[in-house]
């Protein structure tokens, strides 16, 4: 009792709701003080949604997380490595091969060999673009980041 002055009716330390103490009650009250309903699904520790590695948005359909952006999983193929792979060797479609685009490949192949060499204009567009993320799998997911 600092102050000299006593504490108000209810509302000493020894009582329920005084001092630092939590509120008494029956079920749902949080045994910590507060009383904030009862505690969340899967106890207070549970595991961060997600997947493997904490991977937000991860799970047994998009083991490597989601784009936040669209919604879609992202692939299992990398968009730096299919950008390289495109700029060093796109004259022959390997990245193209890489991500699952055959059709596409072919076409830059030939493209490339009928153009005496002008074609290959194509295919270091395509892996600058595959760089930067606007280029997606032969199944329309979007490229991750990462190798």
């Amino acid at each position: 009792m600092q102050g000299g002055y006593p504490p108000p009716p209810g509302q000493g330390p020894n009582q329920p709701g005084g001092y630092g103490q939590a509120p008494s009650g029956g079920a749902g009250q949080n045994p910590y003080g507060g009383g904030y309903g009862p505690p969340p699904p899967g106890g207070p520790m549970a595991p961060y949604p997600g997947g493997p590695g904490g991977v937000p948005g991860a799970g047994p359909g998009a083991p490597y997380g989601v784009d936040p952006v669209t919604g879609l999983p992202f692939s299992d193929k990398s968009k730096i490595i299919a950008g390289i792979l495109q700029l060093l060797v796109g004259a022959f479609g390997v990245g193209r091969f890489y991500t699952g685009h055959t059709t596409i490949a072919i076409l830059q192949i030939v493209a490339t060999w009928l153009t005496c060499g002008v074609g290959v204009i194509w295919p270091i567009v395509d892996g600058i673009m595959m760089l930067t993320g606007k280029v997606t799998d032969s199944q329309g997911r979007p490229l991750r980041d990462g190798t």
